[in-house]
């Protein structure tokens, strides 16, 4: 579904702000893959999914999606293909719109514009029959202006939002890591459920060992912006988080204790 191939992408290059933040960096991804991400600061996480997403160009390599090269189209373009949450919960929302509205205008995600009514009665029944599966009671708000959420409310609909075309690929870059423990795991727990009830193909980052080994069906590690690390299958079902930290320390030649020291590196 996804195939990343030999990419790399220089920050400032050519100034003494230079920064190499992906470096031949391979991944392939089959679809339904769960994938979650982690790695210290500067390991390239985010710049990948950035890549990816079309956020800015690479300087080399190429990107496929369901086997169409997506290498030079802009963000724009990809937005029929790709949903996206993103840490910040007052992003990928309008937050001066209504709950309705918002799903509207994600239901028409890359499609072409015209003159029609913004929400019908029949989209409208099923943005409610939607927003009841939250669990949160989100279907009897559905004219509250988004903005009135909390932020687990807001990530949950944005989860919603983004799963609501089916795309070809999720990305999930810490939509949790602003949220209190108890919502996170509530959100982690809808995001299984929309991955596995729409057969999403799907990249979590996350800076919590325990949800990268909890979640998804394979965990990648980076460093220095390639992949050092990549486990899957039962070998994943099996890991535990000491584990993990010395097959990093094995693999990079840097030993670490907690989670903690190798996530801010």
């Amino acid at each position: 579904m996804l195939k990343i191939s030999h990419i790399s992408k220089t920050f400032n290059k050519g100034t003494i702000n230079e920064k190499q933040a992906l470096r031949d960096l391979n991944l392939h991804l089959e679809p339904g893959d769960f994938v979650t991400v982690i790695g210290g600061n500067g390991a390239g996480k985010s710049t990948m999914l950035n890549a990816v997403a079309g956020v800015w160009p690479v300087d080399e390599g190429s990107i496929l999606l369901d086997g169409q090269d997506i290498t030079a189209l802009p963000e724009h373009k990809r937005a029929g293909l790709i949903g996206r949450v993103f840490q910040d919960p007052m992003m990928g929302t309008a937050p001066n719109m209504q709950l309705e509205e918002n799903l509207a205008l994600a239901l028409r995600r890359g499609d072409r514009r015209g003159l029609r009514w913004g929400v019908t009665n029949a989209e409208r029944e099923e943005y409610r029959e939607k927003l009841k599966t939250l669990g949160l009671g989100l279907e009897d708000r559905m004219t509250a202006k988004v903005g009135l959420l909390s932020g687990g409310q807001r990530q949950a609909l944005t989860l919603l939002m983004a799963s609501l075309k089916k795309p070809k690929l999720l990305l999930l870059d810490e939509h949790t890591a602003a949220l209190d423990p108890a919502t996170a795991a509530k959100v982690l727990e809808l995001s299984d459920s929309i991955i596995q009830e729409n057969s999403l193909t799907a990249m979590m980052i996350t800076h919590n060992m325990k949800d990268a080994i909890r979640h998804g069906n394979r965990i990648i590690m980076m460093n220095e912006g390639h992949i050092i690390l990549d486990i899957r299958g039962e070998e994943k079902q099996r890991l535990t988080k000491q584990e993990l930290m010395e097959k990093f320390a094995e693999i990079s030649g840097t030993q670490i204790e907690s989670d903690q020291v190798l996530l801010t590196r």
